[in-house]
């Protein structure tokens, strides 16, 4: 794991985006609690300018809490930031819209572990009729499934 936190760092984000996705799965593997350490490092990247960044951070968690579960209340605390994303010419309204359905997708997992199962709700209420088709139907499948949950 150590290897690919040192990728975190790389200036050329092909290879931050494969340590995001390695470090998750590594997270079956880390009895040493090493993504533990890094958790702020890794979530930092929602703050990223770039969307696919933000978006493997966002997708990448379900792995994560799948993994961890115990992060869960952490997760959905750093994963509910996206609603505030700031937009920039590399993330738009409609970047927001597709890292909100990664969000979404990504709370199917983590509302099984997360004490705060009414903020997922209240998150995906938002985007139930949204004008992003495939937003709008994840939402919705969403809502019912887990909204009497």
């Amino acid at each position: 794991m150590d290897n690919f936190v040192r990728l975190l760092d790389s200036k050329h984000r092909i290879l931050t985006w494969n340590a995001l996705a390695a470090i998750a799965n590594l997270t079956a593997a880390d009895n040493d609690r090493k993504f533990d350490a890094i958790f702020d490092k890794y979530y930092s990247f929602l703050g990223n300018e770039y969307m696919v960044t933000v978006a493997n951070v966002v997708a990448n968690s379900a792995i994560i809490v799948s993994n961890k579960p115990y992060l869960a209340d952490r997760i959905t605390s750093e994963l509910l930031k996206v609603q505030d994303l700031k937009i920039t010419p590399r993330l738009t309204e409609e970047c927001k819209l597709v890292i909100a359905e990664h969000a979404i997708r990504t709370f199917n997992t983590l509302i099984r572990n997360t004490q705060n199962k009414a903020a997922l709700i209240v998150f995906t209420e938002k985007h139930q009729n949204s004008k992003r088709a495939s937003l709008k139907k994840e939402a919705q499948n969403f809502l019912k499934k887990w909204q009497k949950a």
